[in-house]
């Protein structure tokens, strides 16, 4: 049995992924302490993601404290976790998948459909911000950061009419309350990774992949590989509107995805099935681009887009 530290950001559901972890690890009989590290994606609250702009920002730190052995192990939202990983990280496991799709929160409305002419919506992501618009161009968007608990008191104090957030989150602290709508993959794609926690540790470090490899899931490792192969085909980092979901069907694997200008006026998709989660992930990945995708990222990538204004 081992000691071993764990690097984690400090929000709630951060420490209540490493927290999750670390009773994985102590009920094999290791001991296990905990470091919360502050993010840059932490320290800039103020501004949209998609402005911040920055690979790696929930991240960075983390990794630095890793190579410092600092910590052993990091446990993070695999949707955080860059697809071009350093050649000194490793992801040693992949858990067993939340419900990856996205949900509407509202304290007055059922679902997307029932929201009035020009509602107040929030979001921070470019993606949800895309594909709303795309099926409710009336929408007013606004920015939304924050932890979980301050999204959901800045509805309930009616800032927004609703909310759209990751139904993974939601289910693993409980907050589901205000949960209208789980909102289909085909509707609104989720994240690359979205719903599935990420370990990282050093390159080469053998006893801490060994003792970690009982929480790698087959499936997960699987789905959000091909997903993650997609983002990283198109360049994308978590905050561009891209869009993936991978799901086995027996021994094949189906892929939805897409890329959407973040407007909504052009929104590509793409669903294809094969063998190889990889491969998969990279051919749908070059046919979007082939398709437009490449104009449409041009254009975000130089910050030829319109962000979602402060209320």
């Amino acid at each position: 049995m081992a000691h071993l530290r764990i690097g984690s950001r400090g929000s709630q559901l951060a420490l209540w992924q490493a927290h999750h972890i670390s009773d994985l690890l102590r009920a094999r009989g290791n001991t296990v302490e905990l470091e919360i590290i502050k993010t840059t994606g932490d320290k800039i609250t103020d501004v949209a993601l998609a402005k911040v702009g920055t690979k790696g920002m929930f991240t960075k730190e983390i990794e630095e404290a890793l190579l410092e052995k600092r910590v052993d192990l990091a446990v993070h939202s695999l949707k955080d976790l860059p697809t071009d990983l350093a050649s000194d990280f490793e992801i040693a496991a992949i858990t067993t998948r939340e419900d990856p799709r996205d949900v509407f929160c509202s304290v007055t409305f059922a679902d997307i459909e029932s929201l009035p002419q020009g509602a107040n919506m929030g979001t921070g992501s470019l993606r949800r911000q895309a594909q709303l618009k795309a099926i409710r161009p009336d929408l007013t968007i606004h920015p939304l950061r924050g932890n979980v608990d301050t999204r959901l008191r800045k509805l309930e104090a009616g800032d927004y009419d609703a909310i759209i957030l990751a139904a993974a989150g939601l289910n693993r602290l409980g907050k589901t309350e205000l949960v209208r709508q789980v909102i289909p993959a085909e509707v609104m794609t989720p994240a690359a990774g979205q719903g599935a926690l990420a370990i990282e540790i050093r390159s080469g470090d053998r006893a801490t992949r060994a003792l970690l490899a009982f929480l790698d899931d087959a499936a997960a490792r699987a789905t959000t590989s091909c997903e993650r192969a997609l983002l990283n085909k198109l360049g994308g980092g978590c905050q561009v509107p891209i869009g993936a979901f991978a799901e086995l069907n027996g021994s094949r694997i189906g892929l939805n995805a897409l890329v959407a200008r973040p407007d909504g006026t052009k929104v590509l998709r793409e669903t294809r099935d094969g063998d190889d989660p990889i491969s998969l992930g990279e051919e749908v990945g070059e046919t979007l681009l082939r398709r437009g995708g490449d104009v449409i990222l041009e254009e975000v990538y130089g910050e030829g887009f319109a962000l979602p204004q402060q209320p």
